[in-house]
Order: structure tokens, then sequence, then C-alpha cells
């Protein structure tokens, strides 16, 4: 029986949602390895909209879950309805939606919260012993929601970044694009992704090898 992997979306698009070259690697190494994808987020308003050529708001109200669908060709799940018993594993790309739309970490950084549904999965998964794979800034809204249990996790080399990971109970380790991190403990991988890039064969080598060993942690 091939193994169910969730995909948890955070809309559509680097500057407001979730990362596409990221969240579309993740779902090819996923069927390339026969796995059967369950596509979700979560159905609240984005944090915001940006214009992608300009970077500036565009003063609209776009919802996550509709947004995500594009990524997900419309077969994608409320995340309110999915439950650690419905998945084996999970696995987060990137893209500022997850630091926006996910949690509030890129607006309040080690002070914010992450979205409560995304928090409960988060902590569903790791008490079932799931494994998790987080890409890019995602690890950031993985470490808000399961600080208490001393994460250890890889953004790239942002010191920054890291910084606030440690700030909110995490471990960092620097890590390079191609690379991944194993938190054997808490069953979860993460890599850099976009936050190194600089391409998109660069992010796809760590992306694939993240796809690979969480498979293998099922």
């Amino acid at each position: 029986m091939a193994h169910k992997v969730g995909v948890l979306l955070s809309g559509c698009g680097v500057y407001d949602g979730a990362e596409i070259h990221e969240s579309v690697i993740t779902l090819l190494a996923l069927d390339r390895a026969g796995a059967q994808v369950v596509c979700m987020a979560p159905n609240v308003p984005q944090a915001h909209v940006l214009n992608h050529m300009t970077g500036e708001e565009m003063g609209e109200t776009r919802n996550v879950l509709v947004e995500s669908a594009r990524i997900a060709r419309g077969d994608i799940k409320d995340l309110a309805d999915v439950r650690a018993d419905d998945i084996d594993a999970l696995i987060i790309p990137g893209g500022f939606g997850a630091a926006k739309n996910l949690s509030d970490f890129a607006f309040q950084g080690p002070a914010g919260a992450p979205n409560p549904e995304v928090k409960r999965l988060i902590d569903e998964m790791m008490e079932q012993g799931k494994p998790i794979g987080a890409l890019c800034i995602a690890p950031a809204t993985l470490t808000m929601s399961a600080g208490h249990k001393s994460p250890l996790v890889t953004i790239g080399t942002d010191e920054a970044t890291a910084g606030a990971i440690g700030a909110m109970g995490g471990r960092h380790q620097n890590c390079p694009v191609e690379g991944f991190v194993v938190d054997e403990k808490n069953r979860l991988v993460t890599t850099p992704a976009y936050m190194l890039g600089p391409g998109i064969k660069d992010v796809a080598a760590g992306i694939e090898k993240t796809v690979a060993q969480v498979l293998s942690m099922i």
C-alpha cells in the first residue's frame, strides 16, 4: 500500500504564499516514489496579497486554501479536516506564506504564534512519531509549534533566522542547499531550499533528498 504523505501548503507564490518551485518539486518527488499525496491548507485569509513583479501590496483579500488549490490542481483538503491518523508523514514547503499564513513568524518573529490548526497537526504528528519534513523558512514555523521539544532544524546559514529559532527553543544546524538535517529524536527532516538557492536545480537536490529521507522514516 502506498504511503500517504500530507503536503501542507500556505497559498500560491513565494512572497505571500507557498513557494511554487519547492511545492512542485516536493509533489514530483513524492509521485515518483509512489506515495499518495494529500494536499492541505488552512481555510483562512492570507496575511496580505503582494504583486510578485513589484513587491507592492495589492489591497485585496485572498483565501489560503483557495490559493493553495492552484498548486494542488484543485485536489486539496481543509487543514481542519485532516488528522495525523489520516497520513503517514507531513512535508511543509517554504515560501513566505509558511511564515505569514501558517504562523506570524514573518511579522512577530519569536514572539509570534502558529496557526492553531497547524500546531494541532504538528503536535499530533509528533505525538504519534510520524516524520515531518520542512523546507526553506518552514522550519521556523515548525519550531514555533514544537519549541518545547527542542527540535533540531536548518534554514541554511542565515544567522538572524537561526537566532530566532534558538529563541523559540529550537536548535539550528548550518547546512548547504543540497543537504538536509535530521532530528532523529523528533523525527524531523529539514533543508534550506530557497533560503540559500540560487536556482531550481540547486533547491531540487536538497528537496529530493529530504523527501526520500522522510519516506525512509515511515
